[in-house]
């Protein structure tokens, strides 16, 4: 059994929530303490890498996940609310991020709306990341087979493409050392030693946030 109990493995699943809630925390951090917040996310490659990483990880569990688990649980009414509840969130989840993007282009209007804005990012999506751990996580585990996980993953894969060098170290940066154990020992030795050798250090020196 894997964490909390799961039969199935989602390490990855944890990863990648973790990765986008630090940025979550980064983002209130600039609008909280930056001089001029607007300018450092328009910026800074950080803003547009956490848009890309939200866009991969929900476009993947909506076209190679979250289908075939509803399929599965056909006929199953507290299931099926669960998968309702997700839907809506991703459903939110686009709007919230054009949402901000167009208060970082709206002058001293944006500037007046953007700790709103962004509250509401950080509360909407964070929140979102919770419910699924705690709730969708275990529709998942119930209705999943290693095929439907491994067709998960490799969407994600495919998503991120030749993204992976920035990715994959973004993914992994400040990642418990047991999750980031699993991730690297899935991969095959030549992409292994590429992220020890070139892709790590390459993302240790890139200032992924303007100082502001």
């Amino acid at each position: 059994m894997t964490e909390q109990g799961f039969t199935h493995d989602f390490t990855m699943m944890y990863v990648m929530h973790d990765a986008l809630r630090r940025e979550l925390g980064r983002i209130a951090e600039i609008v909280a303490t930056a001089d001029d917040p607007q300018k450092v996310l328009r910026e800074s490659p950080g803003w547009e890498m956490f848009k890309q990483a939200v866009h991969v990880h929900h476009h993947a569990e909506d076209e190679a996940l979250w289908p075939e688990v509803r399929a599965a649980a056909a006929g199953n009414a507290a299931d099926l609310a669960v998968l309702d509840a997700m839907e809506e969130q991703h459903a939110a989840v686009g709007p919230g991020l054009k949402f901000l993007d167009a208060a970082l282009d709206d002058g001293e209007a944006g500037a007046a709306r953007l700790p709103m804005v962004v509250e509401r990012l950080v509360a909407g999506l964070g929140g979102h990341f919770t419910d699924e751990e705690e709730q969708a996580l275990a529709v998942l585990d119930k209705y999943a087979t290693p095929e439907l996980l491994v067709r998960f993953g490799a969407e994600h894969s495919s998503r991120i493409g030749a993204d992976a060098p920035r990715f994959v170290p973004w993914m992994l940066d400040g990642a418990k050392p047991e999750y980031a154990e699993t991730v690297l020992g899935r991969l095959p030795e030549p992409v292994r030693q590429a992220y020890a050798q070139h892709w790590a250090p390459a993302h240790a020196e890139t200032e992924l946030w303007i100082r502001g």
